[in-house]
């Protein structure tokens, strides 16, 4: 059981750090491939793209709603 919930804090990890890093590239260069490179359309890319998307939407409504209770300062 510690070795399962080792793995799964690994997991969770890597996956912050994944989307940390490439939900921007993600977001930009889908569209990119599918409609000026002719890429074939894959589901799963596309599920990928939207949650990509929730979460840059998810980033700007916690960096507004910080700034709005004054927490952070726009500079």
């Amino acid at each position: 059981m510690r070795e399962f919930k080792a793995f799964m804090r690994h997991l969770y990890g890597a996956g912050i750090l994944f989307f940390y890093y490439l939900k921007w590239p993600i977001v930009l260069g889908l569209p990119v491939l599918y409609f000026y490179l002719g890429y074939k359309r894959n589901i799963w890319l596309d599920i990928l793209w939207i949650y990509c998307f929730g979460l840059i939407i998810k980033d700007f409504v916690v960096m507004f709603l910080r700034y709005k209770r004054g927490e952070k300062v726009w500079r």
